[in-house]
């Protein structure tokens, strides 16, 4: 008797161990499944975004002076943001189509079978997304904003390599910032023929006309200068011109930037820069400028867009993995599936357009705004207490297998 009691609990403990030891692998199996064909949709996307955009700035290369080499780079820092802002959207493809392989398959009834509750599945799939949602953190809070300083770092810091082949005969050119060229002829060997500049200096609020009979654009130590020859200065000031001849004159070219953004967009700023502008403006009522970047009161909203889009938009991956889970539970029709599975999908994108909407709705001292942003968390609480309730008291449902 003794006997058999102790072989009815040995093959019990047997029994338990190859349960748990096939979950274990089921769930490998499905998050492989799933991070392979993120990873690769992912990589694909990103790589077509970024070689259309890549293309797009090209046009920088033409019309701002910079070499390609710079706008190169500064394309290539671009692939961090790209990829962050593309996660939500393939992690819930990833899913839905990993689920619905599994559901088409009928490879579903295996997790049944070795007595995976549907509770249980569900909660494995939140608890792998938060890997994404932590992904996703780490590049809004520490990589995007850096790769993003970086690439405007390369325009900032470089020269305008280009300009020789910018400037074309009988055409204005204000690729320059604060200054306008106009060359009537430019000949094959370089020598440019009557030379119109303008230039304005808007801390000294005065502008001056300069005008040459010739000149030549020269480069020395990458830098670049332009040699007039036989020309006038026009000095014009608030109540007094002033005007000078002269018969041969060199302006100093590397002064200048281009028209292009050289300081760092709200986006740009590092995260810890974003909420010591938000606290001083909140808790002193004030504007203030740092070195490199300017704390504006008017633009507290986009201060705050910035952190929530940056706090909570990876949250939304969570939901995401809720509301995809939701594929398990397959009707009995193969035609009301088909609906089903198409208002999961329908309603996995318009949370993935709230993710991206919501956080640019927070206004400052707006309360509705801010409910505004939490609802859907709320809502996807209450659904996912909703299923433990359900599975708890085991009710039966149409929706089970």
């Amino acid at each position: 008797m003794l006997y058999k009691y102790i072989s009815f609990e040995l093959n019990a403990i047997y029994v338990k161990k190859h349960e748990i030891s096939m979950k274990k692998l089921i769930f490998r199996n499905i998050y492989g499944d799933i991070t392979s064909f993120f990873l690769i949709t992912a990589l694909s996307i990103t790589l077509v975004v970024w070689v259309i955009q890549a293309v797009n700035f090209l046009d920088f290369v033409s019309e701002d002076g910079h070499s390609f080499k710079v706008y190169f780079m500064f394309s290539l820092l671009n692939l961090p943001k790209i990829f962050s802002r593309l996660i939500i959207f393939v992690f819930f493809i990833s899913l839905f189509y990993i689920l619905s392989k599994y559901e088409n398959n009928k490879e579903i009834l295996i997790f049944w079978t070795n007595g995976i509750k549907k509770i249980e599945f569900i909660n494995h799939l939140i608890k792998f997304s938060f890997l994404f949602l932590i992904l996703q953190l780490v590049l809004n809070f520490l990589v995007v904003p850096k790769t993003q300083d970086l690439a405007r770092s390369y325009i900032r810091d470089s020269n305008i390599d280009y300009l020789p082949s910018l400037i074309k005969s009988k055409q204005f050119n204000d690729t320059v910032s604060d200054l306008t060229i106009f060359v009537e002829k430019k000949e094959d060997n370089g020598i440019l023929k009557n030379i119109f500049l303008k230039e304005y200096d808007k801390v000294k609020n005065e502008s001056q006309i300069i005008s040459a009979k010739s000149g030549i654009i020269l480069k020395k130590n990458n830098k670049y200068s332009l040699l007039l020859f036989n020309g006038k200065i026009i000095n014009l000031k608030e109540n007094n011109t002033n005007i000078f001849s002269f018969g041969k004159s060199e302006i100093n070219l590397s002064k200048y930037s281009t028209k292009s953004t050289t300081f760092p967009k709200i986006q740009e700023l590092n995260s810890y820069e974003l909420l010591q502008c938000i606290n001083s403006i909140i808790k002193y009522r004030q504007s203030y400028t740092k070195t490199n970047y300017t704390c504006d009161l008017n633009s507290i909203n986009e201060f705050l867009n910035e952190t929530f889009k940056r706090m909570f938009s990876p949250i939304y991956i969570l939901i995401i993995a809720l509301i995809t889970s939701c594929l398990i539970f397959k009707p009995d029709e193969e035609i009301n599936y088909n609906k089903f599975r198409l208002a999961i999908f329908t309603l996995g994108i318009i949370t993935i357009i709230l993710a991206e909407v919501s956080p640019q709705l927070i206004k400052y001292s707006n309360v509705s705004s801010y409910l505004f942003l939490i609802s859907p968390f709320i809502l996807s609480l209450v659904f996912y207490f909703f299923l433990i309730i359900k599975f708890k008291f085991n009710f039966k449902k149409t929706y089970d297998h």
